[in-house]
């Protein structure tokens, strides 16, 4: 099937199989290896990409699904050399120990800062809850980091948040 979708803004006209995963497309037909294949099953959101505004599993999306849609990959956050601001508080605060996880952890922190609303953890769900470590710690939940870099990237989030 032929799709169009445009890729850390750069148009692009793919043919897929229907069951080609989006992170495939990304990682085997269009060389953009940032997105990572952890679990295959959506658990641990090493792939997590922004399709439209909003975070997502690249894992569990099918390509033809996203056709017209924009997608986000950790290698479009940065704009020529200046790094995304989440990016450079990662450095900063050392949010990172193998690195795996990083690209989906990235993209999952810019779209989570654009969600509107309460988690889980707000005991007030009529107002815009403070950003807390607990508020952070709940969003990235989907998130897993196996070397347990946690405080680092909640403390990276909290910097780096409008």
């Amino acid at each position: 099937m032929d799709i169009t979708l445009k890729v850390n803004g750069t148009p692009r006209a793919v043919d897929v199989d229907p069951r080609m995963s989006l992170l495939d497309l990304l990682r085997e037909r269009l060389g953009l290896i940032g997105a990572k294949k952890g679990c295959d099953h959506g658990q641990c959101g090493a792939c997590t990409v922004i399709i439209d505004g909003r975070r997502a599993n690249a894992c569990l999306a099918l390509a033809v699904a996203v056709d017209g849609s924009e997608v986000t990959t950790v290698e479009g956050l940065a704009e020529g050399d200046d790094l995304h601001p989440l990016q450079e508080a990662f450095i900063e605060h050392d949010a990172f120990q193998c690195g795996y996880c990083t690209p989906g952890q990235l993209c999952s922190a810019v779209g989570m800062l654009g969600e509107p609303g309460p988690s889980a953890v707000t005991g007030d769900l009529v107002v815009d809850p403070d950003l807390t470590p607990e508020e952070i710690r709940e969003r990235m939940s989907g998130n897993l980091c196996r070397c347990g870099a946690y405080v680092n990237i909640v403390s990276a989030i909290g910097e780096a948040a409008p």
